[in-house]
């Protein structure tokens, strides 16, 4: 049985990335395609030494600086890959990679990160964060989205099945593109984020995150400018970083981008985690579990699938309602009146659940059903030309 995976791009490593690794791991003969590969050589041994199938994006000048910016040429180059030998196609997708080509005797299974959020949900955010909310930047931006978001529907149709990262993703692909989606949540690195030997002494509260709008990381900060008797450290580096940095408060301690080595020590000394995105899964809650530190979270988006609130019998973090600053006033006061119920123990025990060997156990599995299923309904049909 021959497999290809298909990835949108490779150019970083992150959560998707993570999810591509254990792939090839359970899949160790399969082929791997991309619209481009501009991975770092530091990086590359992660990819278990698989040569990487690219689409002509990758030959244009100047792709490896701004391939982002071909974003209108996407749906051709993703188009162009010729997955006609293989019997099984696995896509992982946050953008066009679920729009491979396929025919109808090649069972086609995207494991759906999310519906592209700049052509659905968050468009607004994005646009305001390019400099494209008015004006012809607007106009044009509005035109290539609403073609790609048409294009998204049509060739979502051909999948087989969905797979979603977490039940938050499932109800986006139900309401992007009327299809259900089964739920099998992605590795979490469980060994490396581990609890510390001993527990710090003197304990911050910590962030962390790649700085886009999204994530709110502003607001985190905001929420710090009037309680100097608390500590914030704030991990990640990205666009907005500068600018926020600029005018916070000195409780604040800002870290930059990270090593993982870095970030799991920071973690680990933590009194509590703070995340104030509406995220499609949200792994790094889960990496502050894993160390056995709480979560004061947004009570949106995946985060109510991955922690466990005040109301539980065994909590690991506290939720706040909406993303401002009272709010998260709010959320770290009650945590601090609850403090002695969220236990490392729990934390620890909750991230467990999302260990990558329960991963490929649960994924395993589904593609091992939704292939008997797909050769059961394909017994007496002919093989497509």
């Amino acid at each position: 049985m021959r497999i290809a995976i298909v990835h949108d791009w490779l150019d970083t490593w992150r959560g998707g990335e993570n999810v591509l690794a254990e792939v090839l791991a359970m899949a160790p003969h399969a082929e791997l395609y991309a619209l481009v590969d501009f991975l770092p050589p530091a990086l590359r041994p992660r990819l278990r030494g698989k040569l990487v199938h690219t689409s002509f994006l990758q030959r244009l000048p100047a792709a490896r600086r701004s391939f982002r910016m071909l974003l209108p040429f996407f749906p051709r180059a993703i188009a162009s890959l010729d997955l006609s030998t293989f019997d099984v196609v696995i896509s992982i997708s946050h953008a066009v990679a679920k729009g491979a080509r396929t025919r109808p005797d090649q069972l086609h299974l995207c494991y759906c990160l999310t519906p592209m959020r700049y052509a659905w949900d968050l468009r607004e955010t994005y646009l305001a964060s390019a400099g494209a909310s008015a004006g012809w930047r607007r106009a044009l931006a509005d035109r290539v989205l609403d073609r790609l978001r048409a294009w998204d529907v049509a060739r979502s149709s051909e999948v087989t099945r969905f797979l979603a990262i977490s039940r938050y993703v499932a109800d986006r692909v139900r309401r992007c593109y009327g299809r259900d989606a089964d739920v099998v949540y992605p590795p979490v690195d469980v060994d490396f984020f581990s609890p510390p030997v001993a527990a710090a002494t003197e304990r911050s509260y910590v962030t962390a995150s790649h700085w886009v709008p999204y994530k709110r990381l502003d607001l985190i900060v905001d929420a710090f400018r009037d309680t100097p008797q608390r500590r914030l450290i704030v991990a990640g580096g990205g666009p907005e970083l500068g600018k926020v940095r600029a005018g916070a408060p000195s409780n604040v301690r800002f870290l930059g981008a990270v090593s993982r080595e870095v970030l799991r020590d920071t973690l680990r000394a933590a009194r509590a985690f703070i995340f104030a995105a509406e995220e499609d899964f949200g792994i790094a809650p889960l990496e502050a579990q894993a160390c056995g530190t709480p979560v004061i979270a947004f009570a949106g988006g995946a985060v109510l699938e991955t922690v466990r609130g005040l109301d539980t019998a065994e909590p690991t973090g506290v939720f706040f309602s909406d993303q401002s600053v009272a709010s998260i006033h709010g959320a770290v006061a009650a945590f601090e009146a609850s403090e002695d119920r969220v236990t490392a123990k729990s934390c620890r025990e909750n991230a467990l659940r999302f260990a990558a060997d329960v991963f490929r156990e649960r994924f395993a599995d589904y593609v091992a059903v939704a292939l008997d299923d797909f050769r059961a309904s394909r017994q007496g049909k002919p093989r497509a030309c």
